[in-house]
């Protein structure tokens, strides 16, 4: 799995207390993937980019976990044994903050909304490409009175069905 976790923080929080929050959240060490020596990190070590956008949610958190070794090369991912979501649910708790996170349907405004207790809902956002990156904007949530949310919408094939909470204990 070489895939990329990317969460984003409803503040402007600096990185290096986003290191500590997931380095407490999920209890390994956390290390910023600027100047981080591939050969020289320690196994279980998350590697972590923290840096700041315009929008609602300015604070941009990509995650990836330890260095493989298969031969031919190294394999970045997120941790194993984690998921994704009880992940951002545990760094939220910690943090004290909400976060957002892609969902399943591929649509690029879907995400999920983890609030500070853990708890997830599926809400939409405006996307707006500029020269400093995504801004995301005029979060709402994915509810079955919206008429972007009933029908055929690509809501009613994820995980998280329009109107869905999924409670903070759940999400772990």
């Amino acid at each position: 799995m070489t895939e990329l976790w990317n969460w984003r923080i409803d503040d402007r929080v600096a990185p290096a207390e986003v290191y500590a929050a997931l380095a407490g959240a999920l209890g390994r060490p956390v290390l910023p993937l600027a100047g981080a020596d591939p050969l020289r990190l320690p196994p279980g070590v998350l590697l972590c980019d923290a840096w700041h956008r315009p929008g609602d949610f300015p604070t941009s958190v990509d995650c990836y976990g330890a260095v493989a070794r298969f031969g031919a090369g190294d394999r970045y991912g997120p941790p194993e044994l984690l998921t994704e979501p009880g992940a951002v649910a545990a760094f939220a708790r910690r943090l004290g903050r909400r976060c957002l996170l892609p969902d399943d349907t591929l649509d690029h405004g879907r995400h999920l909304l983890v609030a500070p207790d853990g708890t997830m809902r599926p809400v939409h956002v405006d996307v707006r490409d500029t020269d400093d990156g995504e801004v995301l904007s005029n979060w709402r949530l994915c509810t079955t009175a919206s008429p972007r949310c009933q029908g055929w919408s690509p809501c009613h094939r994820s995980r998280w069905a329009p109107d869905s909470v999924v409670p903070a204990l759940a999400a772990a």
